[in-house]
């Protein structure tokens, strides 16, 4: 049969732009379905807006530190609707990129919306379209929770469209969302509350991060709610009434769902194709990311393995070359570096101890310090925590994690010696740069503990 493309992607996000792109490049025929914007969650209403408002919130508190400096600042007060109009203008222009590097590479792209036909055939708009091969990339879509008076609620989306800072502002939820939210929010100005079914917030984080961050945002004037659930919304007298499963309750102008994402395969039509999701709608797919219709691909967080934008990048670049550029390849899922932007970040690559104790014997080192920029200022929770898990029979470094100012960039580069598989003795070996946080990471000698270890007796037994 002779097919309208090679490859047909459904999505116009990191996952999808990446392997349309490179495939076009090694000479297929493709296309690419996009019905919201061109450059997925992340451009849009993600990453990268997310980070725009966190820089927005670092320079109002180095403006109120620099007295500390010597430097006599006027503090008048933050503009949102400034700050709105230049994120929104980069938003725009990254949102352009995306189409153009499509087009520029001999793409067609549709703004519309693709569904399958059969598992062959799409409806793309108004027209028919075939392709022997197809790739769904649709990423995922926020949730609120089945409560009385949800829809009165905020979805993470809405927090780049809001026309004003809400004076007073209630987040459910205790995932990284919730917690950026939070900071960003708090350090524009508003008064935060954030609830959360668990002890502590960031589920699958290691332990250590877990406590210190909420001592950090506590520190900071953030009021965080634990062990508790959204029981009811209500607006009562021009604001919002928040009850929550403590029989307390809160107010707020604002509320904020923060309780996770879905992958977005509502409506696609798989079932028409063969393609198998899980309950949560997630497609499933093999190793090499093909669904249970061999010709029918996914990525991303469609998926909902790991849910990062570079991972989406990363597998879009292995797949296009391995079906198209005769370079058949994977990217790996394992070591990948991944950062939380509160104030301070949180940067981390591998295994939380957690995880490593689970699969054997591991020494783990720990420093808590507060920087040097900190010392001076006096700023409060701004404490900064490091940590290395190190595997006692090969001396490897199977995790790294770390709270404070510039984890995120200190943790790319500890993320490429992780996955190359270094040990505590390269690590030693390095010459740390001085006066530096980084310079930590090379100057733990003193284990603070053993973990995974089995009582001599049990580990006789086995």
């Amino acid at each position: 049969m002779a097919y309208d493309f090679d490859l047909f992607v459904i999505g116009g996000g990191s996952a999808g732009v990446r392997c349309a792109r490179i495939s076009a490049g090694h000479g297929a025929r493709v296309a690419v379905a996009e019905e919201r914007f061109w450059g997925g969650t992340c451009v849009n209403v993600g990453c990268v807006p997310k980070k725009i408002m966190v820089n927005a919130t670092e320079y109002g508190q180095w403006a109120e530190d620099a007295a500390a400096f010597g430097w006599d600042v006027e503090i008048k007060g933050h503009d949102w609707a400034r700050l709105a109009t230049r994120r929104n203008a980069e938003i725009e222009r990254l949102s352009g990129i995306y189409g153009r590097l499509l087009k520029g590479n001999g793409v067609t792209t549709f703004d519309a919306r693709a569904t399958f036909v059969d598992d062959h055939t799409l409806q793309v708009g108004d027209q028919r379209i075939t392709a022997e091969r197809i790739l769904i990339a649709t990423g995922g879509t926020a949730q609120r929770l089945d409560i009385p008076g949800a829809e009165l609620g905020l979805i993470s989306d809405d927090l780049f469209t809001l026309p004003a800072l809400p004076r007073r502002v209630v987040i459910i939820g205790g995932g990284y969302i919730a917690l950026e939210f939070a900071c960003i929010l708090h350090g524009l100005g508003a008064e935060v509350d954030v609830m959360y079914r668990a002890a502590l917030p960031l589920r699958g984080f290691d332990a250590d991060v877990r406590a210190e961050v909420v001592e950090a945002l506590t520190t900071q004037g953030i009021n965080l709610n634990p062990d508790v659930s959204p029981t009811r919304i209500a607006r009562v007298d021009g604001h919002l009434m928040v009850n929550m499963s403590n029989n307390f309750m809160r107010e707020a102008d604002a509320v904020f769902f923060c309780t996770g994402r879905l992958p977005n395969t509502h409506g696609l039509g798989l079932d028409k194709a063969g393609v198998t999701t899980t309950a949560e709608g997630a497609i499933v797919v093999d190793e090499e990311h093909r669904s249970s219709q061999p010709h029918i691909y996914a990525l991303g967080d469609v998926i909902d393995r790991v849910n990062l934008t570079p991972m989406a990048t990363a597998t879009g670049h292995a797949l296009a070359d391995t079906l198209f550029g005769n370079k058949p390849r994977r990217a790996s899922y394992d070591n990948v570096a991944t950062a939380v932007f509160t104030n301070p970040p949180i940067g981390t690559v591998g295994l939380s101890e957690e995880e490593a104790a689970a699969r054997g014997p591991v020494d783990v080192y720990v420093t808590r310090f507060t920087p040097m920029r900190h010392s001076i200022s006096g700023r409060k929770g701004r404490r900064t925590l490091m940590k290395l898990i190190v595997c006692q029979k090969t001396d490897r470094v199977l995790g790294a994690h770390m709270l404070g100012e510039d984890a995120a960039e200190i943790m790319q580069g500890i993320g490429i010696a992780v996955g190359m598989g270094a040990t505590k003795a390269d690590f030693d070996r390095t010459i740390g740069i001085h006066p530096t946080a980084a310079e930590e990471f090379v100057t733990l000698r003193t284990r603070a503990r053993e973990a995974g270890v089995l009582p001599p007796a049990q580990a006789a037994a086995e």
